[in-house]
């Protein structure tokens, strides 16, 4: 197997970032690092697909039956959830035809439910639980639209990822997370740069779990820290915001390893695509990892 380096990969996402700056390649350039990466930990394209774009929302269609259950009153036409005069960016498209998407061949691996077509917040059908933007938010101009377009959610639907409706019209916006302010409110926060690049990053959070060899440390000490920053390199991503965390993925030789300050069960989760990188990983961070299955 042919080592690969992820302490380069911030590299190649800057080359597609600026691939992407001029007009001409677009989000494509992006698409071509999430296939490399996709295929460097065993992704394979499958003959047919777990997950439709279409797909029906099983989660919603539950509370829909449920809120109909328990009414009492008269039905009626129920409000849509979908602004169909809203554009659709054209990576959300891409991304969705793509040959090798790997959400839609192994949808179990990814835990996440994706949102066809997008869904906004405030949501008019009650279904939603997330609000639009505050006033004053960094996102849109003043007096801009400041509702949000919800296309993924979390396995739970404990976050959702969308793009600013005022931004529907853009090839490849950027994305937001639902999660909280230092506050403790509930706000939308920056996660990703571009939807091109958040559905390469998710991948970069789901894949590796699913194709490699993973470690898992409760707790790590300054050090090990130290030894993280100082041998491997940041992959070049915003931190990731799911379910509380704040996770930085560094690479090196075989290995990625998301480090975590916020919420979560580990501190530390290391990725190898072999056994020897991650022996070689613990060598370097000076851990022990003999015992670990």
């Amino acid at each position: 197997m042919t080592e690969i380096d992820y302490g380069r990969f911030h590299e190649l996402l800057e080359q597609a970032r600026g691939a992407a700056a001029t007009g001409v390649v677009g989000s494509g350039a992006r698409w071509e690092l999430l296939r490399r990466f996709q295929e460097e930990w065993g992704y394979r394209p499958a003959a047919g697909r777990d997950r439709r774009r279409d797909a029906p929302d099983e989660h919603k269609e539950y509370v829909a039956n449920l809120k109909a259950a328990s009414s009492t009153g008269p039905t009626g036409d129920e409000p849509d959830d979908v602004d169909r005069s809203l554009a659709v960016p054209a990576a959300l498209e891409e991304w969705w035809d793509l040959p090798f998407n790997s959400l839609a061949d192994r949808w179990e691996a990814y835990e996440t439910n994706p949102v066809w077509p997008p869904t906004i917040r405030p949501d008019p059908s009650g279904y939603g639980v997330s609000d639009g933007l505050p006033s004053g938010n960094p996102f849109v101009e003043p007096g801009g639209d400041q509702r949000v377009c919800v296309f993924m959610a979390e396995n739970q639907y404990c976050n959702e990822w969308a793009y600013p409706a005022a931004h529907a019209h853009l090839a490849d916006p950027q994305v937001l997370v639902s999660g909280r302010d230092e506050k403790h409110e509930p706000a939308w926060l920056l996660q990703s740069h571009s939807v091109s690049e958040f559905l390469l990053q998710l991948a970069v959070t789901r894949l590796p779990a699913d194709y490699g060899y993973v470690v898992e440390e409760d707790d790590v000490d300054p050090a090990v820290v130290t030894r993280l920053r100082t041998h491997l390199r940041p992959m070049g991503f915003l931190p990731w915001r799911e379910l509380g965390a704040h996770t930085e993925y560094f690479g090196g030789l075989d290995v990625i390893v998301a480090h975590n300050t916020g919420a979560g069960d580990f501190a530390l989760v290391a990725y190898g695509r072999t056994e020897k990188a991650l022996d070689q990983l613990a060598a370097t961070l000076g851990l022990d990892w003999a015992d670990e299955d």
